[in-house]
């Protein structure tokens, strides 16, 4: 008969971002609060949640109501501030307490009733956390638009680069749409690929053709 899972366990989540690294340091620390058995390590990126251990803690058999997560600090959770603030708020909502070693006040202890203060904490981390991703939201945005002036002014094209229209293009073009060639012969006689050919259609026709109209170019006898 299984024994009964005991109720507000502790756990230690510790996490690296390659095999080559070493988790000793970690899990020394949290073994000073929680017992070996309740230790679970990743050896993953910290780039996203999908880590065979963290999943499991957020599993089925691991974290419950009343638990308690210790880590040695946020970054272990993610490196993305807006996936730890959202698994802040992920803790918040299954009533699992975490605490961070490398910041005291998540450590705090507090008299039974006035678990409202450990509340406050964690809404006070998640709101900060939130302001610094959409911080780093904005800064990424102003570095993209910085790298396209920056582009422009040196007359750099971004995006695709526009295809080189052959001379015969036109007079190819017309005797491909009236069905004198076929679009394979159309592009043997020009010498463009499949891809090349209706690409350079598509900017002959939105240059030369209005909706509705007719070719605007005279094509060449």
């Amino acid at each position: 008969m299984e024994t009964e899972r005991k109720k507000h366990q502790i756990f230690g989540y510790a996490r690296v971002s390659s095999k080559e690294q070493n988790l000793d340091r970690q899990t020394e620390l949290l073994g000073q609060y929680v017992p070996p058995e309740n230790i679970l390590t990743d050896k993953a990126s910290g780039k996203d949640l999908q880590r065979p251990a963290y999943q499991a803690l957020k599993g089925s058999l691991g974290l419950r109501p009343g638990d308690t997560l210790v880590i040695t600090s946020l970054d272990r959770l993610s490196r993305s501030k807006a996936d730890i603030r959202s698994e802040l708020q992920w803790f918040q909502n299954h009533q699992v307490r975490l605490k961070v070693l490398d910041l005291p006040t998540s450590m705090v202890e507090v008299p039974e009733g006035q678990e409202w203060i450990i509340e406050m904490i964690n809404n006070i981390l998640i709101e900060v956390l939130a302001s610094m991703a959409e911080q780093e939201r904005r800064l990424i945005r102003k570095r993209q638009r910085e790298g396209i002036e920056a582009a422009k002014k040196k007359g750099k094209h971004l995006g695709r680069p526009k295809l080189q229209m052959p001379e015969r293009f036109p007079e190819i073009y017309v005797r491909w749409k009236n069905g004198e060639l076929t679009a394979r012969a159309a592009m043997g006689m020009l010498g463009m690929a499949s891809t090349s050919f209706y690409r350079t259609v598509g900017q002959y026709e939105e240059k030369t053709i209005p909706k509705g109209g007719q070719i605007l170019e005279d094509v060449p006898e």
